[in-house]
């Protein structure tokens, strides 16, 4: 421990925000202060803001520090770099980063580390992913072509936009920096714990690409070696500042194409921690067997939904009535019972409990079985020709709820509905990012982030990094926006009315929430699952 533990106080206009200081004989991952953790494929190269999903993102995590973290336990922020993050106004932020910090490299990390990682991110013609997350800088659109969408279906070029740096970011000192944002907003200092706006050395910008084949970060953990479809593995930084220090000194994501032999695995001490179990070792809580007390549960910030495939892709599930009536036709109680032993809990809407401002049975009858009401919403909507399909990827615990989801949307509607595996997550997440995915897709969405606002804004704005469905509706848009601005009582009525509109529009097919249940070996000890469903290495420790 390094500094004291720090917690988060927010303060109205006029005061600052503060975040105040307020096993076995055979070593399982080869040294005996080495862990093995089970991984899979990343999408894209380990830079944070190319990075938005699971598999590459437990890895981009250990590797890049951010201006603050969430607290393992309850999410909350706290300071990580950032020494200050103030405003008057909640509009201009001021920025004040803690002395000290260095990249993997031993380059300090200043403020222009995090500008220009800021503003490379949000220019268009970079291809980021996660550029939507600065729309809220001024100066963002200028980054952007005009009418752009964010739907990803056209390349575009530097001569397609007005600028390469946000006018909202200006550096004051090497320790300093100010964010101006097109509008006034209380929750800032709860985004910028996302990866993507993690900083980035000078070296990144030489080649971005090589760049993240061997990335350099800041995090606790440093990048040793990626063996493709194998493992990534990482060490202990030294010269980590955080509050906590890793335990361990080695620790490697292994890429598994199959749930079940990671478990066994797990099961035999060759593998260290599995984030998930799979559905197999829940049934008859066979876990509690198999393991003793060598597993934790977590409530997690994540909503599982089905998507439906943007109508330039594939305009047969175009017509909402139709998405209903597939809503309705899902037995989600009996699914989640047997299927999942009872560690999901069907979903009532598109927010996931646990966070501030959940409410729940906000989707009402739309998401509850209904056959007599499915099939004439079915009839309504002109039926559907030829086979449904749900595409899942095949290197997740996927096939068996799938399957289910499909029998009960065919003996329910009378239409045929097949699953479609993908080989893994990597080629899943492209297919659907390039919008080459037709038919019904599953989803799961996991908070950024410990806001309501990352579940709709990020999900379901226009042009939204997470939006892959293509779902626009203007209504909704503005209302998320007002609802940004607004104190934190509005906001909610703004932030519960925009997901109302879900209701009618159902742009996805909420389908449960999740407990998290992970398993560890004899090795390790003070297992923690965050509420984003990674572990917390730096809480682990070795018997």
């Amino acid at each position: 421990m390094r500094r004291s533990a720090r917690g988060v106080v927010q303060v109205a206009c006029g005061v600052a925000l503060m975040l105040a200081a307020c096993g076995t004989d055979e070593p399982t991952g080869g040294r005996a202060d080495a862990i093995t953790v089970r991984g899979c494929k990343p999408e894209n190269p380990l830079v944070p803001s190319m990075t938005m999903e699971s598999c590459g993102g437990q890895v981009v995590d250990q590797l890049f520090s951010k201006l603050v973290r969430y607290d393992p336990d309850t999410a909350e922020p706290e300071y990580e770099i950032a020494e200050s993050i103030e405003s008057t106004d909640n509009q201009t932020w001021t920025v004040t980063l803690e002395d000290g910090w260095t990249f993997h490299n031993g380059d300090p990390i200043t403020a222009q580390s995090f500008v220009d990682a800021w503003n490379w991110a949000a220019y268009a013609p970079n291809g980021s992913p996660n550029s939507h997350f600065f729309r809220r800088i001024e100066g963002y659109q200028d980054l952007q072509p005009e009418g752009e969408n964010g739907s990803g279906e056209r390349a575009i070029t530097p001569d397609m936009v007005a600028s390469t740096e946000m006018s909202g970011l200006r550096i004051v000192d090497e320790l300093t920096f100010t964010v101006t944002l097109s509008q006034p907003e209380a929750s800032f200092p709860k985004r910028v714990g996302y990866a993507a706006f993690a900083p980035l050395p000078d070296e990144f910008y030489e080649d971005p690409e090589r760049f993240g084949e061997n990335p350099i970060g800041s995090g606790p953990f440093e990048f040793v070696e990626w063996i493709r479809n194998s493992e990534i593995k990482l060490r202990r930084y030294d010269g980590y500042q955080g509050d906590t220090e890793p335990q361990i000194d080695e620790v490697t994501f292994r890429i598994y194409q199959d749930e079940g032999a990671a478990y066994s695995d797990l099961q035999a001490d060759n593998l260290d921690l599995v984030p998930q179990l799979p559905t197999s070792a829940l049934a008859d809580d066979a876990y509690r067997d198999d393991l003793g007390e060598r597993y934790v549960e977590k409530e997690a910030l994540a909503v599982s939904t089905i998507s439906f495939p943007p109508e330039s892709v594939d305009d047969s599930y175009a017509d909402p009535r139709l998405r209903q009536a597939i809503s309705m036709a899902i037995d989600r109680e009996t699914i989640t019972e047997s299927i999942f032993h009872g560690s999901r809990e069907p979903a009532t809407g598109w927010v996931a409990p646990g966070v501030a401002g959940y409410e729940p049975g906000v989707c009402g009858d739309n998401c509850t079985y209904d056959p007599e009401r499915a099939r004439e919403l079915f009839d309504e909507a002109g039926g559907y020709d030829g086979t449904m399909t749900l595409s899942y990827n095949s290197d997740g615990d996927n096939k068996p709820w799938v399957d289910a989801v499909c029998n009960s949307i065919k003996n329910t509607l009378g239409v045929d509905c097949v699953g479609v595996p993908v080989a893994d997550f990597s080629t899943f997440r492209s297919q659907i990012n390039n919008r080459e995915m037709t038919g019904m897709f599953r989803n799961l969405w996991q908070a950024d982030y410990p806001s309501i606002e990352s579940f709709l804004a990020e999900v379901y704005v226009t042009g939204a990094s997470g939006n892959d469905t293509g779902y626009s509706n203007p209504e909704f848009d503005e209302l998320i926006k007002d609802a940004a601005s607004l104190p934190e009582e509005q906001a909610m009525a703004a932030y519960h009315e925009a997901e109302s509109l879900l209701v009618d529009d159902m742009p996805s097919v909420p389908l449960w929430y999740t407990t998290t249940i992970a398993g560890y070996s004899t090795k390790v000890d003070n297992v923690k699952i965050t509420p984003f469903q990674t572990i917390d290495l730096l809480s682990v420790v070795i018997k």
